[in-house]
């Protein structure tokens, strides 16, 4: 079983009253790899979430975490995961070390045992010298490791992570990232994050893309980019969808208008942009070339841009 996925879906779907919120929804997460669900708000990466942190019920398909049903056996699910959400669930009041012990306590552990895991934790995240201090005086980065600590305190295979670079700012988050890359690589942990931030998407090992419920797009963050081919180009216009089908008829590219920009995807773009620039000069205004991105892998598999999506988690 080493080998085996720590997370497996199969044509998971979940609705709420009509309203879908995954549909047929497969993949397998690599045990020991930061996996990141992406996906803009309303894709469904938080119903996903909480299916896996045994918060809903599996309504339909299968999901296999450390190769337990999750259907079927979800208690013994619960005891091999750490869960860390994306609000705070600190007692501001308490100590780092307090908070860390009365975590300890639900999980039946005590005395020395419970002591050695807290010191190993405090020294793995980087807390010892804030052991004694009191939660409401660290920062959010620091807090937000406290957070992880928690989760592992029963030392899960699997940590499932929501959002947790929320309220960060650059220099924490990017202090996170290497704390979760130490984990994967130091003790085996496999850590699953969701994410709306690119750039915490860029970082993973592996990625699911997700839309309105669907699985749009799977694989490194490389590979996803590489997927695309050439260089992508952005179009500005005063017509953008009459000269979309102009470009497509002269150049036999397909040009599609996504958020008022005229999208192309070509290889040797800055040869291209001549030649567009020479045809249809009058009719542009503005034209920006750059290397494929997530964000236009998710525009290549969806048709719209990342953030045209409702306000509202799902």
């Amino acid at each position: 079983m080493h080998n085996a996925p720590a997370i497996s879906l199969l044509q998971l779907s979940h609705h709420y009253g009509e309203r879908q919120a995954l549909d047929r929804v497969s993949f397998d997460v690599p045990t020991g790899k930061i996996f990141g669900l992406l996906g803009p708000n309303g894709g469904g990466k938080t119903t996903l979430f909480r299916v896996l942190a045994t918060l809903l019920p599996v309504q339909s398909g299968t999901v296999r975490l450390l190769s337990l049903d999750l259907a079927t056996r979800p208690a013994a699910v619960r005891s091999r995961i750490g869960v860390t959400f994306q609000s705070p669930s600190l007692d501001r009041k308490l100590t780092v070390t307090e908070n860390l012990k009365i975590q300890g306590h639900l999980y039946g552990l005590r005395g020395s045992d419970l002591g050695r895991q807290v010191t190993s934790l405090l020294s793995r995240l980087g807390l010892t010298d804030r052991a004694d201090d009191r939660v409401e005086s660290l920062s959010g980065g620091l807090a937000r490791r406290v957070e992880i600590a928690k989760g592992l305190l029963h030392a899960p295979r699997v940590l499932l992570l929501d959002e947790p670079s929320t309220g960060l700012d650059p220099g924490a988050r990017l202090d996170l990232w290497r704390c979760l890359t130490q984990l994967c690589d130091e003790a085996g942990v496999t850590v699953l994050v969701t994410t709306h931030l690119m750039e915490e998407g860029q970082r993973c090992d592996a990625l699911a893309i997700l839309d309105h419920g669907h699985l749009v797009a799977l694989g490194t963050p490389a590979d996803l980019q590489h997927s695309i081919g050439g260089d992508c180009l952005s179009i500005a216009a005063l017509d953008p969808d009459s000269l979309a089908c102009d470009i497509a008829a002269r150049f036999d590219l397909p040009a599609r208008v996504v958020g008022g920009q005229i999208r192309i995807e070509t290889q040797r773009g800055h040869e291209f942009i001549g030649r567009l620039v020479e045809t249809f000069g009058p009719r542009i205004t503005s034209v920006s070339l750059g290397r494929p991105t997530l964000e236009d892998v998710f525009v290549q598999r969806t048709g719209h841009r990342f953030w045209n999506e409702p306000q509202t988690g799902v």
